[in-house]
């Protein structure tokens, strides 16, 4: 029996929505299962938990090695962040706006750590800091994670600036502002959403970081993922499923920001 066009494409949408919730699954149920490992009773990571608790999460909080781990990884973050953006918005502006010889060359160097290996760029950044004595300094953390952090400020501030309309900066510029008034009057504004995401994409490179972040670590500071790595070696405790459930939450959390920006520019 001959299928009908509607009947074909049903069965089409059909196929491809059951092959997506079976790849969406696939991908899901490892974060599902190291959640649920959290607050399983066993120290052994057995699952299914024998039993459910919260132990895990108190011996996580009591420990100040695992707390200043968390402060270390946030200022290096929050750093990494700020720098990406003071660094990554006149670059941005300069490729979108500047009329000069070498801008698509330009454009592919600062995008080259997105294409590089991280390792290849870890191993490098630590015989330059070993040499300058720079290593296990919060300095080498930031300088590091800006660097793979930048690519992704760029790349978002510079698709924020194609989508606004310039014609509403130059009417700015005809009514009597200079064209630097005009800049941070008119079309910074309009590009917020655009930072706020590259800033996002930054904090986000440097919170998970850990092939650099494993390189420039020293005894006394560490970040959350160099102390997850440590700890790994040493002994396989559900205080990791804790720190793994931690860092999805904050991951997760940084996603709905993004997802309330982009309705928030929709609606606009």
């Amino acid at each position: 029996m001959l299928l009908t066009p509607n009947a074909m494409g049903r069965k089409v949408r059909w196929g491809l929505s059951l092959t997506t919730a079976l790849i969406a699954l696939f991908m899901l149920l490892p974060i599902v299962f190291i959640v649920l490992l959290s607050f399983g009773s066993s120290q052994w990571l057995v699952f299914p938990p024998p039993s459910w608790t919260l132990k895990w999460y108190g011996q996580f909080f009591a420990n100040p090695e695992w707390i200043e781990s968390v402060w270390v990884s946030f200022k290096v973050a929050l750093l990494t962040t700020v720098f990406a953006i003071a660094l990554g918005l006149p670059v941005a502006v300069a490729l979108v706006r500047g009329r000069f010889p070498g801008r698509n060359a330009l454009y592919a160097f600062f995008t080259l750590p997105m294409i590089v290996p991280v390792v290849i760029i870890a191993v490098a950044l630590y015989a330059l800091f070993l040499k300058l004595g720079f290593t296990g300094t919060l300095f080498a953390f930031v300088v590091s994670h800006v660097l793979i952090a930048l690519p992704f400020t760029i790349i978002t501030v510079i698709n924020s600036l194609k989508l606004f309309d310039q014609s509403i900066e130059d009417a700015a510029v005809i009514c009597g502002a200079s064209r630097l008034q005009a800049f941070f009057k008119v079309t910074l504004p309009g590009i917020t959403n655009g930072i706020v995401a590259g800033a996002l994409f930054a904090f986000l490179s440097s919170w998970d970081e850990v092939v650099l972040s494993v390189m420039m670590a020293s005894p006394t500071l560490q970040t959350l993922p160099v102390k997850m790595w440590t700890t790994l070696r040493q002994d396989l405790t559900p205080v990791i499923a804790v720190v793994s459930t931690l860092l999805i939450m904050v991951s997760l959390l940084v996603m709905v920001v993004m997802g309330l920006l982009r309705r928030r520019s929709e609606s606009r």
